[in-house]
């Protein structure tokens, strides 16, 4: 991209061409190989989604132009529901992402499939579900 920008320093309009044509040909080619990988901030956003929850250091790439604030929660719908012999329940959301009960705190009522679920940062990197704005528990993404 360097070697690309540097084209416009270019006087002469035959030559500044040139330049141009080799160089995006280049990079042509190394999208095609998957060399070099075009991503739309759409895509960042959406990647940077569904991570939320895991454990894993930001690459480069979701920190590159303009800075997004960080993702503090998300909302879902629940596809099912499911109580373990603890106690402790597991929740599978429409996104994918499966969340497990962490502390011993009672739900109010059993979850029910398409129950609205919001999943938000809590204190020290622990996580807190709450299924239709009912009291949370604390979770940990298990996928």
């Amino acid at each position: 991209m360097t070697d690309l920008v540097a084209c416009r320093t270019v006087v002469a309009d035959a030559d500044r061409l040139g330049c141009y044509d080799r160089l995006v040909a280049a990079l042509d080619q190394a999208e095609a190989t998957g060399e070099v990988v075009v991503v739309e901030r759409g895509q960042i956003t959406e990647a940077r989604r569904a991570l939320f929850g895991f454990s894993v250091n930001p690459l480069p790439l979701f920190a590159r132009g303009a800075s997004e604030e960080p993702i503090e929660a998300i909302q879902s719908a629940l596809r099912r529901a499911s109580q373990g012999s603890s106690g402790k329940w597991l929740f599978v959301l429409e996104d994918g992402s499966v969340w497990l009960q962490t502390d011993s705190n009672a739900l109010g009522r059993s979850p029910r499939p398409g129950a609205d679920i919001s999943v938000r940062q809590g204190a020290v990197g622990s996580y807190l579900l709450s299924v239709n704005g009912a009291r949370s528990v604390r979770v940990r993404r298990q996928e």
